[in-house]
């Protein structure tokens, strides 16, 4: 995962979204593989959907705070004036934002990309502070945005969830491939008790008036009423009344337990 994350974290600008939605997918399908080796597939697939989102987040979010870094570093702090406003069209509900152009008292355009901000926030012809870079490389931010604190707590927080879930799945699995174990070897003892009836049944003798007495200790897995479904399997009925320490079973008897 750190691994992951700080690799495309560096290679965040030298890739596009060509290269880079296919490096995700890739590292997708790993987690899927690698997590659902713990027991569940189905809890590798949503936690390897959960760590990737995440994690690309945590990729985004870490490469606008070097880009903010990067500005506080070499950028220089100016005074300069809103010559032009670009409203730039939203889809659905989302803060309606603009491109605002910038000039120096002495008329040259700020270098680099536009100022980013909310419609409306500056007017045309309104002074304002910003932190521009030299080499025109990253767009100018007012002091207050060109802070990376935020954006490094938000990148942290969101690779310390995607790191969070690897355990949280493995563990998942895990308890749910003890649970299927021991399921199975459940099922696997109630079988071989249920055979072992099934041949008392066949072999055993009748003792005290015909019956058959089985001791109920023998047989934990099962039921007073499964022996008796498989006692009708055998030709024979399951006495309900008597004495609780043993099931007595034959071929006619006084009160019949009902099958399962």
């Amino acid at each position: 995962m750190l691994a992951v994350i700080a690799g495309m974290s560096v290679l965040a600008d030298e890739v596009g979204p060509l290269v880079g939605i296919p490096l995700w997918i890739a590292h997708g399908v790993l987690l899927v593989v690698l997590i659902g080796k713990s027991g569940t597939p189905e809890s590798g697939l949503g936690a390897a959907l959960f760590i990737v989102l995440t994690s690309a987040a945590s990729v985004y979010v870490m490469d606008v705070a070097r880009d903010d870094l990067t500005l506080q570093r070499r950028g220089e702090k100016v005074t300069v004036t809103v010559v032009e406003e670009r409203p730039i069209p939203v889809h659905g509900r989302g803060s309606r934002m603009s491109d605002y152009e910038l000039e120096h008292e002495d008329g040259t355009r700020v270098p680099g990309p536009a100022l980013n901000a909310e419609t409306d926030l500056y007017a045309v012809g309104q002074k304002i502070t910003v932190i521009e870079d030299p080499t025109g490389e990253l767009r100018p931010q007012t002091l207050g945005e060109a802070d990376a604190t935020g954006d490094a707590l938000t990148a942290a927080a969101a690779a310390l969830a995607a790191l969070g879930a690897v355990p949280w799945a493995v563990r998942r699995g895990a308890m749910a491939k003890l649970r299927r174990d021991e399921e199975a070897t459940q099922a696997a003892a109630r079988q071989n008790q249920e055979n072992r009836l099934r041949e008392a049944l066949r072999t055993r003798p009748p003792v005290r008036g015909a019956y058959i007495d089985v001791t109920p200790e023998d047989y934990p897995a099962l039921t007073h009423a499964r022996a008796a479904r498989i006692a009708w399997e055998t030709g024979l009925k399951a006495e309900a009344a008597g004495d609780r320490r043993v099931w007595r079973f034959g071929e006619t008897v006084v009160e019949e337990v009902p099958l399962d």
